[in-house]
């Protein structure tokens, strides 16, 4: 069944992405329509396990952590926890990075902000941080709920079903471990590209992997912990929007170095280690029964 699974979400994803590798790369206009329907794929791909397995709608949801688990209070806890943390990782890193020397920030002028506001054909007001605010509103309050839904067409997969199965076979690390490779290289369509890492090229399909495998883990230990995806799929719609504007805080004049700056880079690799260190050591997760 993994074999079906795999088969459908990584099929799926490089048809989504053919048009950007025949046509513009990242250039392309359909780039962010054409990834946010790559996103769904692993939700197809679960679909068309259940579709095989005939299992009852009602028990799939239940095993592939559509519910809010056994203990609902503690999910819906870690899911506003959850949401009012990631940007807070977010930022503490790019906060770190720019301590260490790793990243220039330019908080008077917001020099690259305005710069990527103006490319993308946002008016600004005279005083840019107003406009600043207003994003970083928006990205923490308002991009999270819209993007719960392709979100989950990611999570229902990833962390919903394939990560208990990949437990149940081969222990919580390396079921985690092995989970989150997976997903890193599902990416490859549009890292391959460049996309993260556009200093990178081709390689930057790879250096993804690493973030994911970490990300992976904090996701992960949400999912077992709680026996419900909603947690893990509030993190993931949290991260995008905070972490694309928190890279806009740099200097125009020096942007950030995406390999080592902000919480993708390798900075916030050793972020997300402590975390996850820290947060299996305080509450070990079990391993559950998969669905079939």
């Amino acid at each position: 069944m993994i074999l079906l699974f795999l088969l459908v979400a990584y099929g799926l994803a490089w048809l989504s992405a053919l048009p950007l590798w025949l046509g513009g790369g990242l250039a392309d206009p359909s780039f962010g329509p054409l990834v946010g329907l790559m996103m769904f794929t692993p939700a197809l791909g679960v679909l068309a396990v259940w579709a095989v397995r005939r299992t009852p709608f009602r028990v799939w949801a239940r095993e592939t952590g559509l519910t809010l688990g056994e203990r609902r209070g503690r999910t819906i806890g870690l899911f506003f926890a959850t949401w009012a943390a990631v940007p807070l990782v977010v930022y503490g890193t790019l906060a770190m990075t720019a301590a260490l020397g790793l990243v220039s920030l330019d908080l008077g002028r917001l020099s690259l902000f305005t710069a990527t506001m103006r490319a993308t054909g946002v008016p600004l007001p005279g005083d840019p941080h107003a406009a600043l605010l207003v994003q970083l509103a928006v990205s923490t309050l308002l991009l999270p709920v819209l993007n719960l839904v392709p979100m989950l067409g990611e999570e229902w997969g990833w962390r919903g079903w394939l990560l208990p199965k990949l437990v149940a076979s081969r222990g919580v690390f390396a079921g985690l471990v092995l989970s989150g490779v997976i997903w890193g290289l599902w990416h490859a369509p549009a890292t391959a590209l460049g996309y993260n890492y556009p200093s990178l090229g081709p390689w930057a399909a790879l250096l993804f992997v690493g973030f994911c495998v970490l990300a992976g883990m904090l996701f992960g230990w949400m999912r077992l912990r709680t026996g419900s995806v909603w947690p893990a799929v509030i993190g993931h719609a949290a991260l995008n929007p905070a972490a694309s504007l928190a890279l806009m805080l740099g200097d125009a004049a020096a942007p950030p170095n995406t390999v080592v700056a902000g919480v993708t880079g390798l900075a916030g690799w050793a972020v997300l280690a402590v975390l996850a260190a820290l947060l299996f050591r305080r509450w070990p997760v079990r391993q559950e029964q998969p669905a079939g």
